[in-house]
């Protein structure tokens, strides 16, 4: 009998500790009018910054196509936006 109340007890206070923690959440989580918010001031959200991102991508694309097809070690360049110019291996 005291084993039956001890396992009602822990299973008492599990729920409540889990009754406590949902509460926590569903008051921190922010809103539908937060997430919109918060969305429009993501740094993504700005074009020059999807721009930037997108050239980036480029150079890093256009370098990594030309390591490919030379044996210069690209790695050593002083200047990234000009083929050349770097050590060899």
């Amino acid at each position: 009998m005291h084993s039956v109340q001890k396992v009602l007890m822990v299973v008492a206070v599990l729920g409540a500790g889990a009754g406590v923690g949902s509460a926590l959440f569903a008051l921190v989580t922010p809103g539908e009018l937060q997430k919109q918010e918060m969305l429009k001031e993501m740094p993504e959200q700005d074009p020059r910054r999807r721009d930037e991102g997108k050239r980036n991508q480029q150079l890093v694309m256009a370098t990594l196509q030309e390591a490919a097809a030379t044996q210069e070690n690209v790695a050593w360049r002083k200047n990234w936006l000009v083929g050349g110019g770097g050590r060899s291996a």
